[in-house]
């Protein structure tokens, strides 16, 4: 079988979060398949972690200030997928959170599609998206609405170019059938339980932690402005992004940030923690399972993947939910959290973390890949 017959699409590369982790495994479990993205930026240090592969990209990757700008590309981003040449493959594996998905294909070609969410900016979360100063308001809101109209309808008439959507949670299964009339198969991505490991028995667990990227949908302003009202508990947020100016001024003194912290840090911060808090609609949710797989209670918002993944009641309860985005909810949690504190075990979190592992992640989309690409299934790795 030639090395060239399955190709991976992404995005982009150009920084590691969990699209990265997924796709890290994909190409593990395909490891002849060829790479490609509109760019490819990903820095030196992270590029052993996708075997050191560089993507074939498209021609965004060599406009002028592309490297840093790129997302500033976006009305060009259906033109540049297009511009992929895929022809001399059997079988397309995109993962996909925006118009990886869309790439063209040829008739007979099979293309399977690990989708992480339809286009959000274009489907449902607009508002959180366009906080700019030009775009909140006036002419510039409605030239990014009419934009964003566009590329919604564009990734509806793409919908069909892909053969099997696979979904990372039920909630995004259902936003693929809402958005595209079609049905996905659920894989949940994984989680590296190997790395996040609880601390020693024993060891002394003292602050509140979140981590994420600051940007509005996430509500990083939320939980700091609850712990404006949790006086004598510490938080800490690890992070960075362009609402941090704006969360860092109105914070209290008990909340501390702590900037980008590496993979090791954060695994120190998880199991130094009393629990890790979660305020975002989100797609599935990695980050907090990490901190489960550190034995770290988890509370969430009872909304998208959190709510498939963070038992809050029975046995296996590991955390607790709350309803709304807004601090008074959040704080709520906290209190109620640290009323049965000495429920939450760290072998029942960690428990609860090991159904969604990377072996059992590689198990199912191994057996997605082989019940889908026939003959070309050879091309996957066996256990």
């Amino acid at each position: 079988m030639s090395a060239s017959r399955i190709a991976v699409v992404h995005d982009w590369l150009d920084t590691w979060r969990g699209g990265e982790n997924v796709l890290a495994e994909v190409l593990g479990l395909v490891p002849d398949a060829d790479l490609f993205a509109l760019v490819d930026f990903l820095p030196d240090d992270l590029r052993g972690r996708i075997g050191g592969r560089r993507a074939t990209t498209s021609f965004l990757q060599h406009l002028p200030l592309a490297r840093r700008h790129f997302r500033a590309l976006l009305p060009l981003f259906p033109a540049a997928i297009d511009s992929l040449d895929l022809a001399a493959y059997d079988t397309v594996i995109s993962v996909s959170h925006a118009v990886a998905k869309n790439v063209r294909v040829r008739a007979g070609q099979r293309h399977l599609c690990y989708c992480l969410t339809p286009m959000r900016y274009a489907w449902d979360i607009r508002t959180a998206y366009l906080t700019s100063r030009w775009t909140r308001s006036g002419p510039g809101r409605w030239m990014a609405d009419r934009l964003l109209d566009h590329l919604r309808d564009w990734d509806r008439r793409a919908a069909p170019r892909v053969t099997q959507y696979i979904a990372i949670s039920r909630y995004i299964a259902a936003r693929i059938e809402a958005a595209y009339g079609r049905k996905a198969e659920v894989v949940y991505p994984p989680v590296d339980t190997l790395f996040f490991q609880p601390p020693q028995a024993g060891a002394p667990r003292h602050h509140y932690l979140t981590a994420s990227r600051f940007v509005p949908y996430k509500r990083i302003d939320a939980i700091a402005a609850a712990f404006g009202e949790l006086p004598g508990r510490d938080l800490i947020i690890a992070g960075a992004g362009p609402e941090e100016r704006r969360i860092r001024a109105a914070a209290r003194g008990n909340v501390r940030f702590v900037g980008e912290v590496s993979r090791v840090q954060m695994r120190e911060l998880m199991q130094g923690a009393r629990a890790f808090l979660f305020a975002a609609e989100e797609d599935f949710g990695i980050v907090p399972l990490e901190a489960q797989a550190c034995g770290t209670p988890v509370l969430a918002l009872a909304r998208g993947g959190a709510a498939e993944t963070i038992p809050a009641t029975g046995d296996r309860r590991a955390g607790v939910l709350f309803p709304e985005q807004e601090p008074g909810a959040i704080a709520a949690a906290v209190r109620a959290f640290e009323r049965t504190e000495g429920d939450y075990t760290a072998e029942a979190c960690r428990a609860n973390a090991a159904r969604f592992s990377t072996a059992r992640f590689q198990r199912e989309f191994r057996a997605v890949l082989q019940a889908q690409l026939g003959a070309t299934a050879a091309a996957v790795k066996t256990a």
